[in-house]
C-alpha cells in the first residue's frame, strides 16, 4: 500500500514537472528557436571506438564469451535453466506472460538456405574479429541463427535469451513488451579494447514476448537499420551496432504486403532500456528494481565509482562541474544535504540522464530523427536504440517525423528533447524509491519490508528534490553538447555568448523559411572561401549555392530576398570566421578541413535507403549494399572507392523534389 501511495505522490511531482517545463517554453522569446528548442532539456559514439592498427582480430571461435546478462538476472519461471528451454518444443516458447524475470532461454528459429547480404567491417573491427572470418561456415551460420554456442549433450555453454520488459508508448503504458523478435547470443569481450557487447539476432523468431506478430523481420526494414546503425556509429553518435544482414529467402512475411525475411545480427554494449524498469515499476517488483539497478551500474557501467558525484553548485550548461562532474564516489557515501542528499542510486539517475542528453544533442545537431522515443526504444547507456520509421531531416522542418501514425507530432525531431526527459522521467518514477531513501537505503527493514509510514515524507521530498534537479542538469547537459556540436558544424573555434541567438538560431530560422536542406547547408558551408564574403554583391552569390537544384522554394519566397536573408546571415558568419581563422588562405584552407571531419557529405537519407531497399528486393542486386555501407561508414570523405562515383555524387546531392521528408510506418 505504502509502495502505491509512494508512486502516486511521485507521479504527481513528475506531471507538475511536465507542466511546468512547457509552459516555460511557452513563454521563451519566438525568435529564438535553439532557446525552445533547448527548454527541455570530448564524446564520441559509445558503442565507437577502434581496435586500432595492431590488432588483428582473432578467430570467431577464439572469441571471448560471456553470459553475464543470465548470470545475474532472474530467469523466467517456466523455463529456469537451459535444459528446461532447449527441451521443450520450440512453439511452446512463444508468447504469454512472464512474471517474476528480466529474461527467458530461447534459442533462434531454423532458417533455411540463408543468404548473407552484408557484413560491416568496422563492426567486425569493433567486436575484435579477424577480418575474413565472415567468410567462414560458422559465422554464416551464427548470424543466420543455425549455431550457437551451448552443447545439449553435456548441457554446458551458453544459451541464447529474449529480454522482458514493457513501455510507455505513445504517452500511454502498453504492458509487457519485451524482445518479440530479438534473442541474444552471447556477450563478447574484445580482446584488445576489453570491451564486452551483447550480440543479438533480430528477426530470429518467436519469443514468450512476441505478443500477436510472428517473430520475424522483413527485408525492408532489416537494411535500414543494418545501415543506420553504423551511419550513425561513424558520425560519432552513440548507437546500437549492425555486424551483418542475412536473407531468408524462404521466410515470407507478412505485413502490408507478403515480403521476404531478414536476420540483422546486431550488438550493443547493453540492450537494456527504461522499459526494463517499467516493467517491473508496473508489477511492483520493489526486489528486482534494485537488483537491475544494481546490476546496470556494475555490469553495465564500470562500477559505482564511475558514477558522477553531486554537483557543487546548480547546473549550468557553462560550468565546468556540469560539463565533466567529479567521479570515484565510494558506493557507500551520501552525498549533499537535506532534503536532497544522493546516494549511489541517485548517482546511477543522473548517469542515465547525463548519458542520453548528450545523445539527443547529438540527433539535434544532425537532424536525425527517431520515430518511435517510446520508453521501450530509450537505452540506459544513451545509445540510439531500435530503428523503425526513422530519418534524417532533409529541408530543415522542426516540426517533421517520419512515422505516419504519429498524427500529433509527439516524436516529431523538435520534440526529441523534451519526449527523452518525459521517458527519463518514467524512469525516475521507477528508481524514486531507491533514491529517495537516502541513506536508509540498505537498512534490513527498508530492503526487506519497504517504506514505513513515517519514512514516507521524507523519502518522497528526497525523491522529488532530487529529481527536479536532475531535470535541470539533463537540460544543461544538453545544451552544453548541443552548443560544443554546433559550434564545430559551423566551423569556430572560440566561445561567444551571441552565437546562439545570432548565429545558430538564425541560421535554423534561415533554412526553415526558405526550405534549405540541413546537411546540404553545413557541407556546403565548408568550402565558402571569406574572401568571397567581403562584399555584398560576393555574399549573394555564394548564398545561391544553399538552394534547391529547382531554385528558391517556400511560400511567397522569392530568388533575391532568399538570397539578401543568406546574405546577411553570412556577413555575421564571416566575421566569426576571422576571429577564429584569420583572413588569409591558409586559415581558410584550415577551416574547411576541419569542417569537413564533422559535416558528413554523405548521411543515409530514407529516399537513398528506399531505392536501396527496391534493387535489393525486387531488383537482385547485391553489390549495392556494400557500396552504401561504403560511404555510411566513411561519411565525412569526398569521395569513395565504390567503382561508381556518379552514383555516389547523386546519392550525396540535392534530394528528388518527391522524396523530401519522406514517411513510413511502424510496421517491419
Amino acid at each position: 500500500m505504502l509502495y502505491d501511495t509512494l508512486y502516486k505522490s511521485l507521479k504527481i511531482l513528475l506531471i507538475s514537472l511536465i507542466s511546468y517545463m512547457l509552459l516555460r517554453t511557452l513563454l521563451q522569446r519566438p525568435s529564438s528557436r535553439l532557446a525552445r528548442m533547448t527548454a527541455y532539456v570530448s564524446n564520441n559514439a559509445v558503442n565507437g571506438g577502434s581496435n586500432g592498427a595492431s590488432f588483428a582480430g582473432v578467430f570467431l571461435q577464439d572469441l571471448p564469451k560471456s553470459d553475464t546478462f543470465t548470470s545475474n538476472l532472474p530467469p523466467d519461471p517456466e523455463f529456469p535453466t537451459p535444459s528446461a528451454s532447449h527441451n521443450a518444443p520450440r512453439q511452446d516458447l512463444g508468447p504469454r506472460m512472464v512474471k517474476g524475470a528480466l529474461y527467458t532461454f530461447v534459442r533462434p528459429e531454423e532458417t533455411s538456405d540463408p543468404e548473407l547480404l552484408g557484413v560491416s567491417p568496422a563492426a567486425l573491427r569493433d567486436i575484435g574479429l579477424q577480418h575474413g572470418q565472415e567468410d567462414t561456415p560458422d559465422f554464416r551460420a551464427l548470424v543466420a541463427g543455425n549455431k550457437t554456442y551451448w552443447d545439449p549433450s553435456t548441457e554446458k555453454g551458453i544459451y541464447p535469451w529474449a529480454q522482458c520488459y514493457g513501455g510507455y508508448q505513445f504517452g500511454s503504458w502498453a504492458g509487457q513488451l519485451g524482445d518479440g523478435r530479438a534473442i541474444s547470443l552471447f556477450e563478447s569481450t574484445n580482446p584488445s579494447t576489453k570491451t564486452r557487447y551483447e550480440i543479438q539476432l533480430k528477426g530470429a523468431g518467436k519469443t514468450p514476448y512476441s505478443r500477436f506478430a510472428d517473430g520475424k523481420a522483413v527485408l525492408r526494414s532489416s537494411i535500414r537499420e543494418y545501415i543506420v546503425s553504423e551511419a550513425l556509429n561513424a558520425l560519432h553518435i552513440p548507437s546500437t551496432r549492425a555486424l551483418s544482414l542475412t536473407l531468408a529467402p524462404n521466410s515470407r512475411v507478412r505485413r502490408e504486403r507478403i515480403e521476404p525475411g531478414a536476420i540483422v545480427a546486431r550488438f550493443a554494449q547493453s540492450w537494456l532500456r527504461i522499459g526494463t524498469f517499467d516493467i517491473l515499476r508496473a508489477r511492483g517488483d520493489r526486489k528486482n528494481i534494485r537488483k537491475l539497478a544494481t546490476y546496470v551500474a556494475e555490469n553495465v557501467y564500470s562500477g559505482w565509482e564511475s558514477l558522477p558525484s553531486i554537483l557543487p553548485e546548480p547546473a549550468s550548461a557553462t560550468s565546468s562541474s556540469t560539463i565533466n562532474p567529479a567521479r570515484n564516489v565510494p558506493p557507500e557515501k551520501i552525498e549533499g544535504k537535506p532534503p536532497g542528499e544522493e546516494n549511489r542510486f541517485a548517482r546511477l539517475y543522473r548517469e542515465i540522464a547525463r548519458r542520453n542528453a548528450i545523445t539527443v544533442a547529438y540527433w539535434q545537431a544532425y537532424a536525425f530523427t527517431n520515430g518511435v522515443l517510446n520508453t521501450d526504444n530509450t537505452s540506459l547507456l544513451g545509445l540510439s536504440l531500435d530503428f523503425g520509421p526513422f530519418a534524417f531531416l532533409d529541408n530543415f522542418d522542426p516540426s517533421y517525423t517520419p512515422n505516419h501514425d504519429d498524427h500529433m507530432l509527439r516524436y516529431s525531431y523538435r520534440n526529441q528533447p523534451s519526449i527523452i526527459w518525459w521517458n527519463l522521467l518514467r524512469l525516475g518514477e521507477s528508481l524514486g524509491e531507491l533514491i529517495g531513501a537516502g541513506s536508509r537505503v540498505d537498512e534490513d527493514q527498508f530492503v526487506t519490508e519497504g517504506v514505513t509510514k513515517d519514512f514516507t515524507p521524507e523519502l518522497i521530498k528526497r525523491a522529488e528534490t532530487i529529481i527536479e534537479r536532475v531535470g535541470e542538469e539533463y537540460k544543461a547537459v544538453f545544451l552544453a553538447e548541443y552548443t560544443r556540436l554546433m559550434r564545430k558544424r559551423f566551423g569556430l573555434v572560440s566561445e561567444n555568448a551571441k552565437d546562439f541567438d545570432e548565429l545558430f538560431s538564425e541560421a535554423l530560422d534561415t533554412m526553415e523559411a526558405l526550405e534549405l536542406d540541413f546537411n546540404h547547408f553545413f557541407r556546403r558551408l565548408c568550402s565558402v572561401k571569406v574572401k568571397d564574403l567581403e562584399n555584398e554583391e560576393g555574399r549573394k552569390w555564394v548564398a545561391g549555392r544553399f538552394f534547391h537544384a529547382e531554385g528558391v522554394t517556400g511560400l511567397g519566397n522569392n530568388e533575391e530576398e532568399a538570397k539578401a536573408r543568406i546574405a546577411k546571415w553570412l556577413e555575421r558568419w564571416r566575421i566569426r570566421i576571422q576571429e577564429d581563422w584569420g583572413s588569409d588562405e591558409e586559415g581558410d584552407e584550415k577551416r574547411e578541413e576541419e569542417m569537413k571531419k564533422v559535416n558528413p557529405k554523405f548521411i543515409p537519407r530514407s529516399w537513398v535507403l528506399d531505392e536501396l531497399i527496391q534493387r535489393v528486393e525486387h531488383g537482385g542486386e547485391r553489390e549495392v549494399i556494400g557500396q552504401v555501407m561504403e560511404m555510411a561508414l566513411n561519411p565525412f570523405q569526398d569521395e569513395w572507392k565504390t567503382g561508381d562515383r556518379k552514383q555516389e555524387e547523386r546519392w550525396c546531392g540535392d534530394v528528388p523534389r518527391g522524396n523530401r521528408q519522406m514517411m513510413c510506418s511502424c510496421s517491419s
